[in-house]
């Protein structure tokens, strides 16, 4: 793992007030910044070409560090400086910069110290540097949040970072099960056959292929009279699409594929750790989507624990099949709120790339509650729309309707749209995330990425707290 989830993050981040000066900058405030600097340092900065862009290491007449600057196009961008831990010399800097992006940076600094070098037999030995905030208001409680958040965003790249050789059900629910003994909560985990015997048959049909028996996971936590609000992730260990096979290049990264469990067990150790007053529900059905005899096959019909009758008309469309129970199982117990995560659809990267995660909801004010959440905090989200002319796509001569449309264009709505068939009553989001980096960005290496938990955990923050 990255050690980052579990490792005592205040050896990189904490309130004393000293260190080596660092100070960070918008470009717009150079030219006025470098007219302020003695003449040593702006002959410095002129000899060595420095484009006012960036990193600058400044030394004194002895040749000694003396101060660091780096300029940004935005340091209010939470991962503007999210590379800068892993490019300073070991020690510690004192930060100078405006109040107002203090928060930001001590998000990006510490998230920028994720390594996931579980399987790297010549680790690194390079110390990082440690950041120091000084005499800044609040700084106890802004190194405490920027530690939280940097955890649950290390959690849920871990997850997502490890092979699926060692990230099958049993390993996701001993995860759960860990994160539940740090929070003191109760997890329930309902395992093979058992699946049919308490009614969750698409779980079970899904995953009955696998050597790795498929299960649900249930978390709970909080005062059972606060407010209910449910998880609901998408948990397939691996997804080899099936009898209906994917393609080679379309199975290589599907370790990813309980993208969406990893990130409601980010969201949940955010929540847990905050203490914030709800009463939380977590369910993971957890799944590997394997070819073996006992595969379930196109044209099967399985009915659904909401007993609406399914026809299998693609079993790489597998996600929607294992949320369906979880969600039909989140109404039943009648929470305010549900949300779901998952990997669920290649439609959705067409629309909005890979970076930007679409959600989509049925309550108006949930969704641009959790859209400006995100814009503050650079986790932006994109609402889609749940285009209810699209939902007679679903049709089947034979069943209460078919796991997916027969045509492939607007996936990623017919998509949600089969979803909200499970959800009636309650306000839902539904977020359908791609989980993984495909490209190095500042704080972002390539890999198992966290979107949208950070906007969530914020909007719920401030609607409960």
């Amino acid at each position: 793992m990255s050690n980052l989830f579990t490792s005592d993050l205040t050896s990189l981040i904490n309130t004393q007030s000293t260190g080596t000066p660092l100070t960070i900058i918008n470009e717009t405030v150079y030219t006025t910044w470098l007219e302020n600097q003695d003449p040593q340092n702006q002959a410095w900065l002129a000899n060595t070409q420095y484009s006012g862009k960036g990193l600058a290491l400044l030394p004194n007449n002895q040749g000694e560090l003396s101060q660091v600057l780096f300029v940004v196009n935005n340091a209010s961008d939470f991962f503007a400086c999210g590379d800068l831990i892993k490019q300073l010399p070991e020690g510690q800097y004192l930060l100078q910069s405006s109040p107002e992006n203090i928060e930001a940076i001590t998000f990006g600094w510490l998230v920028g110290a994720y390594n996931y070098d579980r399987y790297v037999s010549n680790k690194s030995d390079k110390k990082l540097a440690s950041l120091a905030l000084g005499k800044v208001n609040n700084s106890t409680d802004i190194v405490t949040k920027a530690i939280r958040f940097a955890q649950a965003t290390a959690l849920t790249r871990d997850l997502i970072n490890t092979p699926a050789a060692d990230m099958m059900p049993e390993h996701l629910a001993q995860a759960t099960d860990d994160l539940a003994t740090q929070y003191n909560a109760k997890v329930i985990h309902i395992i093979g056959d058992e699946l049919l015997t308490q009614n969750y048959p698409t779980i079970h049909a899904v995953g009955r292929a696998s050597v790795h028996t498929p299960r649900l996971i249930d978390l709970r936590w909080g005062d059972s009279n606060n407010p209910k609000i449910t998880l609901v992730g998408k948990g397939v260990c691996f997804d080899s699409g099936g009898l209906d096979i994917k393609p080679s290049a379309g199975m290589r990264t599907m370790k990813k594929d309980m993208g969406g469990s990893a990130h409601v067990l980010g969201l949940a150790q955010l929540i847990m750790a905050h203490n914030l007053p709800i009463n939380l529900r977590v369910l993971i059905p957890a799944v590997e989507n394997a070819v073996s005899n006992n595969a379930f096959r196109p044209g099967d019909v399985i009915t659904t624990r909401k007993g609406l009758t399914v026809e299998i008309h693609n079993t790489d469309a597998e996600g929607r099949l294992v949320l369906c129970d979880a969600l039909a199982e989140a109404e039943n117990d009648e929470p305010e709120l549900i949300i779901d995560f998952a990997t669920l659809t290649g439609a959705m990267r067409v629309a909005l790339g890979t970076e930007l995660p679409g959600f989509f909801a049925n309550n108006d004010d949930v969704a641009a509650g959790i859209t400006l959440a995100g814009n503050k905090i650079s986790d932006p989200v994109w609402r889609m729309p749940l285009y209810s002319p699209y939902d007679n796509l679903f049709s089947s001569s034979i069943a209460d309707m078919t796991n997916c449309a027969a045509q492939p264009f607007g996936g990623a709505i017919t998509a949600a749209l089969y979803l909200q068939r499970f959800v009636e009553k309650t306000d839902w989001v539904h977020f359908d995330v791609m989980a993984f980096n495909i490209r190095h960005l500042s704080g972002r290496p390539l890999g198992g990425e966290a979107f949208g938990i950070r906007a969530v955990f914020d909007y719920l923050q401030a609607r409960f707290n």
